[in-house]
């Protein structure tokens, strides 16, 4: 197994390096689409043409998505940079977990009981807390309420919030209990944890 996780590391940091190098040199064409953008370069230059002709395809979804949203079309390339540095630290931080969560399941397993116990109170107070994260986080964006990863949050975390907002009142226009709900799962979990 150990040589499994050297494997698994290795390959994480391939996948680091790669993203922090796709991340620079994307950032070096932003730069250079943005002055041809915003006419600090010449629009009819080698330059521009080489950038229209090959970086704007690329670019022309975000473009439309930053237009439809009221923003400047010569923003798109730093949206672009934006979207693929959180892609990347997302996937990052993605496997990672996964990483984590397989040596922890491993590392139980050879306890018994005891650790099964152990990555079953662990697994499921981290999803209920994942729920109460994504309720927040959906609550800044806009979703359709019908979509499932809102659908899949509200049920979780309703029942947690329920009983919290009958006790605790919002503060101005901010409701504090998925904040409170996530301390008392972890000191919940910490208890139980500490039974066995």
């Amino acid at each position: 197994m150990d040589t499994f996780f050297r494997s698994y590391d290795a390959a994480l940091g391939v996948i680091r390096g790669g993203f922090f190098g796709v991340a620079l040199v994307l950032g070096g064409v932003c730069v250079v689409d943005w002055l041809v953008r915003s006419r600090r370069l010449n629009p009819f230059g080698p330059v521009a043409r080489f950038m229209r002709g090959t970086f704007d395809p690329l670019i022309a979804p975000v473009e439309r998505r930053v237009v439809r949203a009221g923003g400047l079309p010569q923003a798109a390339p730093w949206w672009a940079l934006v979207f693929v540095v959180l892609a990347g630290i997302v996937l990052i931080s993605l496997l990672e977990f996964v990483r984590n969560q397989l040596a922890f399941l491993l590392y139980s397993m050879e306890s018994g009981p005891r650790g099964a116990y152990r990555v079953l109170v662990s697994w499921t107070f981290a999803i209920l807390q994942l729920a109460l994260i994504a309720r927040v986080i959906l609550s800044w964006v806009r979703v359709r309420p019908g979509h499932w990863i809102v659908r899949w949050s509200y049920n979780l975390s309703e029942p947690l919030l329920r009983p919290l907002r009958r006790i605790i009142p919002t503060i101005g226009m901010i409701d504090v209990t998925p904040i409170i709900a996530y301390l008392f799962l972890n000191i919940l979990q910490s208890f139980l944890l500490r039974l066995w």
